[in-house]
This record gives structure tokens, C-alpha cells and sequence, in this order.
């Protein structure tokens, strides 16, 4: 039992880093899946095996191999010299993803809880440095949490895709979009997820000791993203394709069922940020405590401190310049580690 617990929490961590705060609006699954009609659920079903394939060979390298940081495992992957190089540019995009974490955070305050853009910046990094503190114990516990939340949430999504009379729109709208495009885009979705989240995972993999927890959490965790995101275009596509145009396509599945389903929309979408952060700086701490032993001690709120001022650009601007960025290295890391052998 302890076992499969161990492997229930890890499963959980693996599905929050995954999930952040663009599948919790809606605008991913959108963009990577949903848009591209029926075919989506075949693209969606490669992207399922790909997260659990991926995740679990990542873990069990770490394991294996004794790597303990994301650095570990880049230059197990490119070599010394080029490893350094990838290194460098993963800590610069977990840098800049703990920035727009915060900024998305700060957006959730101001827009929605007409609170001060600022408050909300200083009590997520409060409420991460709190957490943080405790540490892997810490991310295991929260996503325990959070996890069982969202799937309430996409299931609330399921349910009023059900009412309505398109409800068949995820098996029946055809795809008029170039196929090659149709089928990069799993590859794509999931490069840019598990390259960031290589920032838990590899830490997580090297502290387990037994590989048989680590498949069963890679396993769970893979096939619980792959349900959320067929949960999700199911609801998305009953409402195409006018929901297409909207920011949030969530929010308009939800709209018309009040303001306490609101309210957990907005506790959903913030607690996929905040789990997204938590493991973004848990990993840099991790890597960088590694490098600079002597500032261990306030490696954690100095990393905050530079997400917070980075955060400060604001949300959308460091959204679109950032991912693009980030989108065309992960694609040679997703090559490079599924031809490594675990």
C-alpha cells in the first residue's frame, strides 16, 4: 500500500507540473488539439503514450544513473560540452517560467478578484517560499491536493458539454488543416511540457529507490494527463467553433453555472500556476544549490526574488516571446532522450 501511494503522489506531481495554467484555461488543449476536430482524439491518444513513455524513461535515467539535477541529465543527453550549453538555456526558460507563473498569478488578483496586481505577486512568491521550505515532502503533499480538484473541475466541463446538443462535435467535426501540422503538434505539446518538467521529475526519479513505484507513477501519471485532455477537447469541441475565439474557452463553459462554479474555476486555474512555480523553483534550487553550495541558504528567495521582478514585464508579453523560444529546444531534447536508452 505504501507503495502505490508513493506511487499515487508522484503521479499527482507529474500530472500537476504538466498541467498548468494554459490547460486549465482551456487555451492549449485549443490550440494543440481541439481546433484540429475528430482527429484530435487519435493525436491526443499519441500524446497519452508519448507522457508516459517520456515521463517514466526520465525518472528511471535519473534513477539509474544517479542524476539528481536537470544538468545531470542534459549532459547525459548532449554530452559535456553541449549539455552546459542546454543547461544554460533551461535555467534562463525555468527563470523566465517562474516570472510568468507569478505574472499569472498577480493577472488572477487583479482581474478577477479586483485585488492589487502586486498582492498578488508577493503572497504567491509568500505562499511558494512557505511550501518550499519543506521541500519534496511539500510538492508531493499540495499536488495530492490540487490534482483531485482539477479533475473535479474538467469533470463539472464534461457535464456541460453533455447538455449540449453538439455533444458529438469531438468525433465528428472534420480537421481542414494541413496534416502534417495536425500531427507535429503532440510532438510539439509534449516536448515543451516534459523539457520543463525534467526540472521535478529527474530530482523526484533519483530519490525513489525502487523502480517499480517509479513505472507505476509514470504509468498513472501519464495516462491521468491523457484523460484530462480527451475530458477536456470533449467539452471544448461541444462548443465549437465560436468558443474559438474567446481567451479562456473555460470560462464560458462555466459562465452560465454561477458564481460558485466560478469561484473553483479560479482556485483551479490558480493552483495550477502555483504548482507549475513550485516545481520550477524547487528544480532551480535544486540545480543551482548544487553549483553554489555557499548561497544555498538564500537560493530560494533570491530565485523568487528574480521571478518576481521578471513577472513584472507582465503575462502575456513574456508568454509570447518566451514559449516560442523554448518550443524549438525541446524538440532536440524530446529527439535526443527518446533515442537514449534507459
Amino acid at each position: 500500500m505504501r507503495g502505490w501511494f508513493k506511487a499515487f503522489q508522484i503521479s499527482c506531481t507529474y500530472i500537476g507540473t504538466m498541467v498548468g495554467a494554459g490547460f486549465a484555461s482551456g487555451q492549449e488543449i485549443l490550440q494543440f488539439f481541439t481546433r484540429f476536430g475528430g482527429t484530435a482524439v487519435w493525436t491526443i491518444g499519441l500524446a497519452s503514450a508519448l507522457f508516459v513513455w517520456i515521463g517514466t524513461k526520465q525518472m528511471l535515467l535519473a534513477h539509474r544513473t544517479g542524476s539528481a539535477t536537470y544538468e545531470d541529465l542534459n549532459r547525459l543527453l548532449f554530452g559535456e560540452r553541449f549539455g552546459r550549453y542546454v543547461t544554460f538555456l533551461m535555467t534562463a526558460v525555468l527563470f523566465g517560467t517562474v516570472g510568468v507563473m507569478l505574472a499569472g498569478a498577480g493577472s488572477i488578483f487583479s482581474e478577477h478578484l479586483h485585488l492589487p496586481y502586486q498582492l498578488g505577486l508577493i503572497a504567491t512568491a509568500g505562499l511558494a517560499y512557505g511550501l518550499l521550505r519543506s521541500g519534496m515532502r511539500g510538492i508531493l503533499a499540495i499536488n495530492t491536493i490540487t490534482v483531485p480538484m482539477m479533475l473535479i473541475f474538467i469533470g463539472i466541463t464534461v457535464w456541460v458539454g453533455l447538455q449540449s446538443p453538439n455533444a458529438g462535435n469531438w468525433l465528428t467535426i472534420p480537421n481542414r488543416i494541413d496534416p502534417l501540422k495536425v500531427w507535429i503538434a503532440p510532438f510539439l505539446y509534449v516536448a515543451m511540457n516534459m523539457c520543463l518538467a525534467q526540472a521535478i521529475l529527474v530530482p523526484i526519479g533519483h530519490s525513489v529507490r525502487d523502480s517499480r513505484t517509479i513505472r507505476l507513477a509514470g504509468i498513472m501519471g501519464g495516462l491521468g494527463i491523457g484523460l484530462l485532455l480527451i475530458a477536456a477537447h470533449f467539452a471544448l469541441s461541444a462548443q465549437m467553433p465560436g468558443i474559438g475565439r474567446y481567451e479562456i474557452p473555460m470560462a464560458i463553459l462555466i459562465h452560465r453555472l454561477g458564481p460558485v462554479v466560478h469561484s473553483l474555476f479560479l482556485i483551479v486555474i490558480y493552483s495550477e500556476i502555483f504548482t507549475t512555480l513550485i516545481a520550477d523553483a524547487f528544480g532551480l534550487t535544486h540545480q543551482l544549490g548544487r553549483r553554489l553550495p555557499a548561497l544555498e541558504p538564500i537560493m530560494l528567495p533570491a530565485i523568487l526574488a528574480i521571478g518576481y521582478a521578471v513577472s513584472l514585464i507582465g503575462f502575456s508579453n513574456l508568454v509570447s516571446t518566451l514559449y516560442p523560444l523554448f518550443g524549438m529546444m525541446s524538440i532536440g531534447w524530446l529527439v535526443m532522450l527518446m533515442l537514449r536508452r534507459a
